[in-house]
């Protein structure tokens, strides 16, 4: 069953209150709160949420349109079950695009800017695994910030709404991610990603294309298994129930 969220002020923006229900929907759909093929009905949700139909009917379409949903006619949403492969090629499109935003970034964002992220990376990369919720708090702060200056400083606004729709989703992953490791007191990851990011940062204040190109696509690869193993169920491999009902020539 999924958490109550408490209804939205009445003074939050119409696209503020989406927002937040796409978040709310996403952490739900990643913790396993919210099952693969459970119906999420319209009503339901907005009563959930206090808020009316049309935002509610707005963030389903949000979730159908990065794949996480099915929208059903007169049905609701039917939601999807997301694969261990499936983050994998969220995670090939997001190295595209983000490749691309730090190639173009290069050169033209603030040096000030980048000069602050780099102390805050250090920092944090000096924790060597010594962490707590604060610290994770400030990596995935910091992790939105440096995507968010990249993809502002691209000057391509294509390129920078398709990553604003979709980043989200990334950061639904990667939150999710985190909370994995934090449950698990492995904290590796946090050294791990602040180094990454360092590179990154360094060869932009360089003014190095190839290299931020570069250590952007390892930083994503990097990730990638930490968002996978993050997942509360993969498909990519049969139960044993599963394999022997297909040798057997039928469904489990």
């Amino acid at each position: 069953m999924a958490t109550r969220v408490p209804p939205l002020p009445p003074s939050r923006r119409h696209g503020l209150r989406r927002d937040v229900i796409v978040e709310s929907l996403l952490a739900d759909i990643f913790h396993g709160r919210v099952m693969a093929g459970q119906h999420l009905v319209t009503q339901e949700l907005a009563e959930r949420f206090g808020v009316s139909h049309t935002p509610i009917r707005e963030a389903l379409i949000a979730l159908g349109g990065i794949g996480l949903i099915t929208l059903q006619p007169n049905r609701g949403a039917l939601v999807r079950q997301i694969s261990a492969k499936e983050v994998r090629e969220v995670c090939r499109v997001r190295r595209a695009l983000e490749c691309e935003a730090v190639r173009s970034a290069c050169g033209r964002i603030d040096r000030a800017e980048l000069e602050k992220l780099r102390d805050e990376l250090q920092k944090l990369r000096g924790l060597n695994g010594r962490a707590n919720a604060r610290s994770i708090a400030k990596a995935r702060d910091i992790d939105s910030r440096l995507h968010d200056l990249i993809a502002q400083s691209a000057r391509n606004a294509f390129l920078a709404n398709e990553l604003n729709r979709l980043k989200m989703l990334f950061r639904a992953f990667r939150d999710v991610a985190w909370e994995h490791d934090h449950a698990h007191n492995n904290f590796q990851r946090l050294a791990e990603e602040a180094a990454e990011h360092l590179a990154i940062v360094d060869a932009l204040v360089a003014g190095n294309r190839p290299a931020a190109t570069a250590a952007m696509s390892r930083h994503l690869i990097s990730g990638m298994k930490y968002w996978s193993r993050a997942l509360p169920v993969s498909t990519d491999t049969p139960s044993p129930a599963g394999r022997r009902a297909r040798r057997n020539g039928s469904h489990p």
